[in-house]
C-alpha cells in the first residue's frame, strides 16, 4: 500500500514538473543557506580553537581593561607590571609584547605591516610553540636591530623577495633578516615582523608602555589558582582593577557565545526562505488538488478512504521537500567548501568538514517543511465528498 502511495505521489510530480521544480527552488535556497552558513561558522569555530590549541593551555594573557566609566581612565600595562607577574609563584616566564604598524621599506617600497616588539631573550619561548621558523634562526639574547619576519612579508608583500640576512628599514632605521617564521595560513601571522623590544622602542618611541603580557605557568601548577593571584598581585602593585587576567579557555568560552548566538542568527535569516519555500509548496497543492478533484473522486468511488488520500498528498509534498533539501544540502556543502578555501588562500585559514548531523538535519528538516506545508490541503482533499468531486468542472 504505502509503495502505491509513493508511486501515485511521484507520477502527480511528474505530471507537473516545471511547476514542482519551482516550488522545489525555494525549499533549495533555504537548505543550502542554513548547511552552507552554519558549516562556515563551524568552521570558524575549529580555526579560532586550533589557534588556542597551538598558542597553549599554559599560558595567561593579561592586558588593560581601557576606559571603566565616567571620568576614570585606565592606565596600560608597563614593565613593572611584569616584573609583578615574574615574581608570582608558579609563574615559569613573563613576556611582554608590543604591537603597532610602521612603515617598513625594501628597495623603496613601502608597506605597513604589523610590527611585534617582544624582548630577544624571550622570543624564542614564545614563538616556538605558536609559529615556527622555516628558514633562519631566532634571536640571541641581547641582540638588537634583527628582525624576524612571516611568510607572506619574506614573498608576497614586497615585490622583491625577502631572504635571511638581507636588510630592510624600519621607521628609517635598518634591520637585519635573521628568520622567516612558517606559513601559518592566517593573513595576519604571515604578515608579522617581529624585532627585539630594545630596538622597538628605539625604533618607535612608546617608552615602557607594554600592550600584553603574557604569562607561562609551570607544569603541574593549577592555572586558575594562577590566575587569581597574578590579579592579587596586580591590585596591589598597580592600585587599581583597570587590567584583565584571562586563559586561552576563557577566552575561548568567550568567542563560542558570539559564535554561538551569530549561529542562531544567521539560521534564522536562512530560516526565512526556508518558510517561503514551504508557502510554495503549499500553493502548489493547493493548485494540484484543484486540477484533481475529478481523480480525487473516482478514487474515492472505487474505495480509497479519507487516509488514503490524505497520505498521498502528504508524501508528495514531502517529496518535494526532501528533493529540495538533497539539492540544498549539496549547494550548501559545495558552497561551504568553496569559501573555505578562498579563505585560506586570502591568508585566513578557515578550517571546511562534512558535518554528518548537520546534513542529516537538513534532509529531515526540508521534508518535514514539505509534509507541514501540504498538511492543509492533504486534509481539504481527503475531506471532499466522491459526488462533489465528480461533478467538479
Amino acid at each position: 500500500m504505502i509503495n502505491d502511495y509513493f508511486n501515485i505521489a511521484l507520477n502527480n510530480i511528474r505530471h507537473r514538473k516545471l511547476r514542482a521544480w519551482l516550488t522545489i527552488f525555494g525549499i533549495v535556497i533555504g537548505v543550502a543557506a542554513i548547511i552552507a552558513l552554519i558549516s562556515l561558522s563551524l568552521g570558524l569555530q575549529a580555526s579560532i580553537e586550533e589557534q588556542f590549541e597551538s598558542f597553549g593551555s599554559d599560558r595567561i594573557l593579561i592586558s588593560a581593561k581601557g576606559f571603566q566609566g565616567p571620568g576614570t581612565i585606565a592606565q596600560g600595562l608597563s614593565d613593572k607590571d611584569v616584573e609583578t607577574v615574574e615574581k608570582v609563584a608558579g609563574i615559569e616566564i613573563a613576556t611582554q609584547v608590543v604591537f603597532r604598524t610602521a612603515e617598513v621599506k625594501v628597495h623603496n617600497q613601502a608597506r605597513f605591516p604589523p610590527i611585534i616588539g617582544i624582548p630577544s631573550e624571550k622570543s624564542l619561548d614564545y614563538f616556538e610553540s605558536t609559529t615556527p621558523l622555516e628558514f633562519g634562526r631566532n634571536f640571541n639574547r641581547g641582540e638588537k636591530n634583527s628582525v624576524l619576519i612571516g611568510s607572506n612579508v619574506a614573498n608576497g608583500l614586497f615585490n622583491r623577495e625577502i631572504r635571511v640576512n638581507n636588510n630592510i628599514e624600519i621607521n628609517g632605521n635598518n634591520f637585519r633578516v635573521v628568520g622567516i617564521f612558517e606559513e601559518t595560513g592566517n593573513r595576519d601571522n604571515d604578515n608579522w615582523i617581529v624585532i627585539p623590544l630594545e630596538s622597538f622602542r628605539e625604533a618607535i618611541n612608546i617608552g615602557d608602555n607594554v600592550d600584553i603580557i603574557s604569562a607561562k605557568v609551570k607544569p603541574g601548577i593549577n592555572i586558575e589558582l594562577t590566575q587569581e593571584r597574578i590579579e592579587r598581585a596586580l591590585e596591589r602593585d598597580r592600585d587599581d582593577e583597570n587590567f584583565e587576567v584571562q586563559t586561552p579557555t576563557q577566552i575561548l568560552e568567550q568567542i563560542n557565545e558570539i559564535l554561538g548566538v551569530m549561529q542562531f542568527v544567521l539560521v534564522g535569516i536562512a530560516a526565512i526562505s526556508l518558510l517561503v519555500g514551504g508557502v510554495g509548496i503549499t500553493n502548489s497543492m493547493y493548485t494540484s488538488i484543484l486540477e484533481r478533484t475529478k481523480d480525487i473522486g473516482i478514487m474515492k468511488a472505487i474505495g480509497a478512504q479519507n487516509k488514503d488520500i490524505l497520505f498521498i498528498f502528504l508524501i508528495e509534498s514531502g517529496l518535494m521537500g526532501l528533493v529540495g533539501g538533497i539539492f540544498g544540502v549539496i549547494i550548501g556543502t559545495l558552497l561551504s567548501y568553496g569559501i573555505s578555501q578562498y579563505a585560506t588562500q586570502s591568508g585566513f585559514k578557515l578550517i571546511f568538514s562534512i558535518n554528518p548531523g548537520l546534513v542529516m538535519f537538513g534532509l529531515l528538516f526540508a521534508f518535514c517543511i514539505g509534509m507541514i506545508s501540504g498538511m492543509i490541503p492533504a486534509r481539504q482533499a481527503s475531506k471532499l465528498k466522491p459526488v462533489d468531486a465528480l461533478r467538479y468542472e
